[in-house]
């Protein structure tokens, strides 16, 4: 896959990986930076944590599978 077919490339700034994995991890870390309990920490982290594996790691794979890419990007002119 390369560059143009990249699922990121579709995606606006605030769904690219790096602003997954900042929001995700500010999340989780402030959960216990201000309230220093581990288990509201545990059910803040659960969810996020399920979030960014589904956006980081199975929606880009689901997109190469089913060529959904290869459709949206438009034929380049010569």
């Amino acid at each position: 896959m390369n560059e143009q077919d990249s699922v990121w490339t579709h995606k606006p700034w605030w769904c690219q990986p790096w602003s997954i994995l900042l929001t995700g991890v500010t999340l989780i870390g402030g959960s216990w930076g201000l309230l220093r309990m581990v288990w509201l920490t545990v059910i803040v982290a659960v969810p996020v944590l399920t979030w960014m594996v589904f956006f980081l790691l199975v929606y880009p794979r689901l997109m190469v599978k089913s060529d959904v890419l290869l459709d949206a990007v438009p034929p380049q002119r010569e």
